[in-house]
């Protein structure tokens, strides 16, 4: 069972072992700004893999009918502090499940780090645990981007800090690098500082940017509630023996409901959302997101002792995913000589409109007990948004539209 304290502000990762009830059952004080990783761990294997693997993902959300894989294209995943090993955990990863190398020398894989040299592993057993925290937040972002979308280029981009204002620096490294999707696995509870001024650094045109709703059920966080920025809330999904999508429901921690700050944009009145109260709705789209039927990851950053395979959850998994989506819609898109996609312009909601089969309608299952407002629905709802991926069916919708 998955316990959680939805009045921290730091991940309470599940305790398989008393190594990781150790290192991540530990509250921390709340700063005004610092920002939460939001993932979650279930189970923990050193002898094997444990969670989804990159062929079931790929084969239930129809990413595998599609024959592109990102080519031309850069996916940014924008993480805080650093994981040292991150290219010797990306290559175990694919060479488990026979993907493509990605590193440095290939010129697939780019580290950017913003932050002091050294600063994971460390001795001050605060840092250690952040870096413990955000290394499973790199690891799982890296490879999993990378399995949805194999000829992309990575670019890792970590910053200082979990500061909000590191992170949205660090946003702003990766669109000067060249990155034309930008995902996000990470955010803050609204209502947040200079909030609407703050969404200038996701405003660039012919850029992506997703991020995660957030982990505690109904609520809103930052960045995911800037109209610029596509929102991933969470889903509970079971696939029969064959990874065929068999069901889908919302997870009872995905994020979502009305902003507190950002008014309702264009896209979203014109959809329509239900009884926006001419505020943001977030999410706009949802991801497999339970740690019950989560995916596998690789780390080799200590939780406690622990290092190996891990079946991790929580609305991170779903952006760099999302990512790797919209990287194949635009490689195709440059194939035809179309602008990449901007999820400021709404674009997901267009396809939602031009082809409702883009979508698996994720329709039952809650996220707290507001009423209307907590529960997932047929069309949109404050849950799950627009419902997950039809890849087949979206990829070739979003690379087709004229935005």
């Amino acid at each position: 069972m998955n316990s959680r304290s939805r009045g921290v502000q730091t991940p309470l990762l599940v305790p398989i072992l008393l190594a990781l009830l150790t290192i991540c059952g530990v509250s921390f004080a709340q700063a005004p700004e610092r920002v939460q990783s939001l993932i979650d761990v279930l189970a923990a294997s050193q002898t094997g893999v444990v969670g989804f693997t990159p062929a079931q993902i790929r084969h239930a959300y129809g990413f595998d009918q599609i024959q592109n894989q990102g080519e031309g294209q850069t996916i940014a995943l924008v993480n805080a502090f650093d994981h040292p090993a991150i290219e010797q955990d990306f290559a175990t990863f694919n060479q488990m499940f026979n993907l493509p190398p990605c590193t440095a020398a290939n010129s697939c894989f780019r580290k950017i780090n913003l932050g002091p040299a050294g600063v994971c592993p460390s001795t001050d057993p605060t840092i250690s645990q952040k870096c413990a925290i955000w290394g499973l937040e790199i690891s799982a972002t890296v490879e999993w981007a990378h399995a949805i979308a194999p000829k992309a280029k990575i670019l890792l981009v970590e910053s200082v800090d979990d500061q909000l204002s590191s992170l949205l620096a660090a946003v702003d490294q990766a669109v000067a690098s060249g990155a034309r999707v930008v995902s996000m696995s990470w955010g803050i509870p609204e209502p947040v500082a200079d909030e609407i001024a703050r969404d200038a650094h996701f405003s660039a045109t012919n850029v992506s940017f997703v991020a995660s709703s957030g982990d505690f059920g109904h609520g809103v966080f930052y960045p995911a509630a800037s109209p610029f920025v596509m929102g991933v809330g969470g889903t509970t999904l079971h696939l029969d023996s064959k990874a065929n999508y068999s069901t889908e429901k919302s997870w009872s921690g995905s994020g979502g409901g009305l902003s507190s700050v950002e008014p309702e944009p264009a896209y979203q009145a014109a959809y329509p959302i239900p009884d926006p109260g001419f505020m943001r709705g977030v999410p706009d789209v949802a991801y497999d997101g339970d740690p019950d039927t989560g995916v596998t990851v690789f780390d080799s950053v200590p939780m406690g002792s622990f290092v190996g395979w891990f079946r991790v959850g929580g609305t991170s998994i779903g952006p760099p995913q999302w990512a790797g989506l919209l990287a194949i819609a635009n490689s195709l898109r440059q194939q035809s000589g179309k602008a990449t996609l901007t999820t400021g312009k709404g674009v997901l909601y267009d396809a939602a409109k031009a082809q409702p089969a883009s979508f698996n309608d994720v329709g039952n299952g809650k996220n707290g007990s507001c009423g209307v407002g907590c529960k997932a629905a047929p069309s949109y709802d404050f849950v799950t948004g627009l419902g997950s991926p039809r890849a087949n069916v979206l990829i070739p919708t979003l690379a087709g539209q004229n935005p």
